[in-house]
């Protein structure tokens, strides 16, 4: 039996006990559980992580590591990290270091030795909550009044907090074709990677960009990432989106991306009970008839009616629908050359279903130029 050295505190006060592992400090955010096999890495370095504590439901994390390769972003964005068992050794030719030394040098708190199973089963009945990894010491009355003074994921723009400062390029891959602006609300750098592979030039752009600014940089696509937060609290966006669909410019959103786009078109959004996180969600092409596996990590969703329409954004029309719980899944303009998709179709990490995505939108650029 391993000392029990940590415990995790959701708000409504259930408690976990466990090992603590990483940088051993108090930790706070929303508590939800990613269903992924693999991949924690890059779900570590997920900026649409920032303000969560990720709960991994797959038993053994950390068997092959951490590498400098497959980060999404510089450094793990996860307020903590929740596992069941943290492997204490790891094996592969790629890897660099540990999971537990990862962890320390980055100053992430973590906790394993916990039963995810009965954390995740909780979450799923009581919906996701903030709670806090603490030391064993610490008394529970004092973890519990911190945690409940923690702002709700509801209202909070943490967007614009993990977006670059200054523009940067991404160099595309052999010949130029297109020269596209990603709209940086916590961008994975998988997205980028996969546009500079089809042949554009990508200018990764802060949060804060006017439209005066990228009307100005006069590009062929604009790719709006995704990101952390909630999307009603992101600010200038919708008035950019629109100006550059309006003006004939393709325009690409994933996650967050997808719901700034929703919303400049006239749709509302809502908090889901306990969001989707996982590289394993079922969702339905209603465009093709077929069912694509994907990747998922948002806890928001845009609101439809039940005869599958966006209210208040008519403009705007159903192709992708989740089939867990028949949320919208995707959307396309019925006239201008947008669209976008909740879940994550660079696959980062996740199958490889909907990479077709990135085509659409290259054919979209094609169509324009012609």
């Amino acid at each position: 039996m391993l000392e029990r050295t940590a415990y995790l505190l959701l708000e409504d006060g259930r408690r976990f006990d466990g090992e603590m592992i990483g940088a051993g400090q108090l930790a706070h955010g929303e508590v939800v559980f990613n269903t992924c096999m693999s991949g924690y890495q890059e779900v570590l370095t997920d900026p649409s992580y920032t303000g969560q504590l990720v709960t991994m439901t797959y038993p053994l994390i950390g068997n092959y590591g951490v590498n400098s390769t497959d980060r999404e972003s510089p450094n793990p964005r996860v307020s903590g990290f929740i596992v069941r068992e943290a492997s204490r050794v790891h094996s592969s030719w790629r890897a660099e270091e540990g999971l537990e030394e990862y962890l320390k040098d980055n100053g992430i708190t973590g906790i394993a030795d916990i039963d995810t199973r009965a954390l995740t089963r909780h979450i799923r009945s009581h919906g996701a909550m903030r709670g806090a990894i603490a030391p064993a010491g610490m008394a529970e009355a004092e973890v519990l009044a911190s945690v409940r003074e923690q702002p709700l994921m509801e209202g909070l723009d943490l967007a614009t907090g993990v977006s670059t400062k200054e523009r940067y390029e991404v160099a595309a891959v052999g010949e130029e074709r297109f020269h596209v602006l990603a709209y940086d609300f916590g961008v994975k750098a998988h997205s980028p990677k996969l546009l500079a592979e089809r042949g554009c030039r990508v200018t990764v752009i802060p949060a804060s960009t006017s439209v005066e600014e990228l009307v100005a940089d006069a590009p062929d696509g604009l790719f709006v990432s995704n990101g952390p937060g909630d999307p009603a609290a992101v600010g200038n966006a919708a008035d950019a989106i629109v100006a550059l669909a309006e003006a004939d410019v393709p325009v690409f959103g994933i996650c967050l991306g997808h719901q700034l786009i929703c919303r400049a078109f006239g749709a509302e959004t809502f908090k889901l009970p306990f969001g989707h996180h996982g590289g394993n969600h079922p969702v339905k092409n209603l465009d093709t008839n077929t069912v694509e596996i994907t990747s998922q990590n948002h806890g928001f969703a845009v609101r439809k009616s039940d005869e599958d329409e966006i209210p208040g954004a008519p403009d705007l029309r159903l192709t992708h629908l989740n089939l867990y719980d028949g949320t919208v899944e995707g959307v396309e303009h019925r006239s201008l050359p947008v669209l976008s998709v909740q879940y994550h179709p660079e696959a980062a990490p996740g199958p490889h279903d909907s990479r077709y995505l990135f085509d659409r939108f290259i054919a979209f650029m094609e169509e324009r130029r012609r």
